[in-house]
């Protein structure tokens, strides 16, 4: 039987925790055994989990056992691992053992150097601090998990379900894995990465008032045609020192705060009103509802519709939802 070793320590996400924990034990083979034993590691014998402290019924050594290690997240992930941890992540690595984090968890794994030279996400919230300290791993900060193998990484909290299902799958095939996902209520492949989850606020204001009207005067007119030639001549000056003043104010260029803005008013539009695509894509300033999808599904990650069906409060009448 496999065995998924879970590790814990100090001041542990109890999510990160707990769904892993749950997939993996409710995972039935075609027969009706259990697909896998799990069990909970830490390197205290009592570790603090927040609003309650667990006492783990097994130390490190047991990792040397796992076939797959599940590193969940903390609430301080900067904090530096426990004596002993990192060496008996890389000891079970050399021995070939599966590992994978979530979420924060990504820290830990990293603090390892196992993550050195392999692309790998977290939260996206975590996603650039994590770069930044670790600027020998190549962060996603837009999909839900990633697999390079032998090291997986998973986004935030309920990305951990999307991760141990692509694994069961891996495991035992797509059937067993659809059975995991029925008791787990969620379907086995979900539409979109985490960017669908990223909050675009306003695109970013000017360190100075220089530009300040004009971003206002875009924020209004974003809904016309607007070129670079018709936003330098409502700034008063040339193309060329526009695209520098709003480097300098902005750290972007016109056409791209342009841009940023009218996916943040689409996304408003979907997220509150009923609009169908064609009127959400003229009123936020795009050409076609076809260059609307296209760009809103490179920027955020999914469609409309599947963003308008994860977000929005209210119910979209037939033939009027976007698409």
């Amino acid at each position: 039987m496999h065995t998924v070793a879970v590790l814990a320590l100090d001041q542990v996400i109890p999510f990160d925790l707990s769904a892993p924990i749950e997939v993996f034990l409710r995972t039935r083979l075609p027969d009706g055994r259990p697909a896998y034993r799990v069990h909970i590691c830490a390197p205290t014998e009592e570790v603090d989990a927040g609003a309650f402290r667990i006492r783990a019924p097994y130390g490190l050594d047991a990792l040397a056992e796992a076939d797959t290690i599940i590193l969940p997240g903390t609430a301080d992930p900067m904090l530096p691992l426990p004596e002993g941890v990192s060496e008996a992540l890389r000891a079970a690595a050399a021995n070939g053992t599966r590992i994978a984090s979530v979420c924060v968890g990504a820290f830990v794994f990293a603090a390892t150097g196992l993550l050195d030279g392999q692309r790998a996400t977290t939260h996206w919230a975590a996603a650039a601090m994590l770069a930044e300290r670790h600027p020998k791993v190549t962060v996603d900060p837009d999909v839900l998990y990633v697999d390079e193998g032998q090291f997986l990484t998973s986004a935030g909290a309920a990305a951990a379900l999307d991760l141990c299902l692509h694994m069961i799958r891996k495991d035992h095939g797509s059937a067993v894995a659809a059975d995991a996902a029925r008791l787990s209520v969620m379907p086995l492949e979900r539409e979109g990465g985490q960017a669908q989850f990223i909050v675009h606020a306003r695109p970013p204001a000017p360190a100075g008032a220089t530009l300040e009207p004009l971003l206002s005067w875009l924020e209004e007119y974003m809904g016309r045609d607007l070129t670079l030639d018709d936003i330098a001549a409502r700034a008063g000056m040339s193309t060329r020192t526009l695209n520098r003043r709003f480097r300098e104010q902005t750290g972007t260029t016109p056409l791209q705060w342009l841009h940023r803005a009218r996916i943040r008013r689409a996304q408003y539009l979907l997220e509150t009103t009923t609009y169908p695509v064609e009127r959400i894509a003229a009123q936020a300033g795009f050409g076609s509802p076809t260059a609307f999808r296209d760009r809103f599904k490179r920027v955020v990650g999914t469609s409309p519709y599947a963003y308008r069906r994860a977000f929005q409060g209210v119910r979209v009448p037939s033939g009027t939802a976007a698409s």
